[in-house]
């Protein structure tokens, strides 16, 4: 939004951290997908596999601290997934008290930052609480930022940083013809974090699902057939060295 720093490496291609080797990525997003059939394939509720799936991310948190990854994004809930049964998403509401209080209070004492990605309206109140107070308490010493996209939508964010910046122009503090892609940055979520470098999606779907459309025009995309609950530290680690054998270009030769 106005008035926040801008995006310090755009294009995720910065200077990487020592403790980053090389060809691993900086910033890697994942499209945690698979949970129901998951479940399904085991006759379990779809809740049992999102919580299965919520077990899940700790692991690849610590294959991440473990590589030197500085940005984590997963994508949560999406606004599109109000629309599924009442008691689905309840179910993930609950998961969500379980999953930020206990992973985040163990993970922020490594260094782990808190980012949450999307929208607070609409949110049941016990929801923003715990993401207001995750916030408060967030770690000086960053080693990882996690980027949460709960209650998220990649046209809704775009639509909701137009809507700001024409505000903004209005009120004379946005002059429209300089207008331009870094300006834009600065009015997304994700105005200070690095764009993905590499793009994962579990559960062997060929879509991007409305997840991060402005961040990913450059991202490396891979996907895998392994169902997010079964998305172990090694699957993971042949993702990033998958990302390490390939040359990223930007569109250049």
């Amino acid at each position: 939004m106005a008035g926040q720093p801008s995006n310090p490496d755009p294009g995720g291609q910065g200077t990487a951290d020592e403790a980053r080797a090389p060809g691993v990525p900086r910033h890697v997003a994942i499209i945690m997908d698979g949970n129901g059939r998951w479940a399904r394939q085991r006759g379990l509720s779809r809740t049992e596999g999102h919580r299965a799936g919520a077990e899940r991310v700790k692991e690849i948190v610590d294959a991440c601290l473990e590589t030197g990854v500085e940005y984590l994004t997963l994508y949560a809930f999406s606004k599109e997934n109000w629309t599924r049964p009442d008691r689905e998403v309840s179910g993930i509401m609950q998961l969500s008290r379980v999953f930020f209080r206990r992973f985040f209070r163990e993970l922020r004492n490594r260094g782990v930052f808190f980012v949450h990605l999307g929208e607070r309206e609409g949110l049941p109140g016990f929801v923003v609480r715990i993401i207001e107070e995750m916030e408060r308490e967030n770690p000086s010493d960053r080693k990882l930022h996690l980027c949460i996209a709960f209650n998220y939508s990649g046209r809704s964010e775009i639509a909701r940083a137009a809507g700001r910046i024409c505000s903004d122009a209005l009120q004379g503090r946005v002059d429209p013809p300089a207008v331009d892609e870094a300006l834009v940055g600065r009015y997304l979520y994700t105005a200070d974090i690095p764009d993905p470098d590499l793009l994962i999606r579990t559960g062997g779907e060929m879509r991007v699902s409305n997840f991060l459309l402005w961040q990913i025009a450059y991202s490396e995309l891979w996907v895998t057939g392994t169902l997010w609950p079964d998305f172990r530290r090694e699957v993971f680690l042949r993702g990033l060295e998958e990302y390490a054998g390939r040359e990223r270009r930007f569109g250049g030769v």
